[in-house]
């Protein structure tokens, strides 16, 4: 036998194990995780323990705030919440003078009837940073109206 073929004879296999054994490795990792019942009570006080904290520290408004978010969430279709969670680590990625600009406008903007609001997000789209850091400054957003 040459020697060639000796070597297809023995890597062929081999790779197709790799391949095989890296498949089942994907989908193991790929795998969809335990539905809620399914987790054993240490793996749920692990998920709640930083909640459970929260809770404990938040004054009475910071828990009817949470309360709030938890029912809107439940109310939420998939694609929503998906929409939801990219807002959110969207508003994580904000230098924080973005984030002022922003709660500026939207506390604003909730004022506003729907044709304001329309003209004002027009006008702001067409501001320079400068001047949507000068407006955001003369129209600071009234307290409460975190976007949160």
């Amino acid at each position: 036998m040459s020697r060639s073929r000796f070597h297809v004879l023995l890597v062929v296999p081999l790779l197709s194990g790799l391949l095989v054994a890296g498949a089942a490795s994907a989908q193991s990792t790929a795998a969809a995780p335990p539905a809620w019942d399914q987790l054993t009570p240490a793996q749920r006080d692990q998920l709640l323990a930083p909640l459970r904290d929260r809770w404990t520290q938040a004054d009475a408004d910071e828990r009817r705030r949470m309360l709030e978010h938890a029912r809107r969430w439940q109310a939420m279709t998939p694609a929503e919440r998906e929409n939801a969670r990219h807002g959110m680590h969207h508003w994580k990625r904000l230098p924080p003078e973005k984030r002022e600009e922003a709660r500026a406008l939207y506390g604003k903007l909730r004022t506003l009837p729907e044709a304001e609001r329309a003209a004002l997000r027009e006008r702001w789209r067409q501001m320079t940073p400068d001047q949507r850091r000068q407006w955001a400054a003369a129209n600071p957003p009234p307290p409460g109206t975190d976007p949160r």
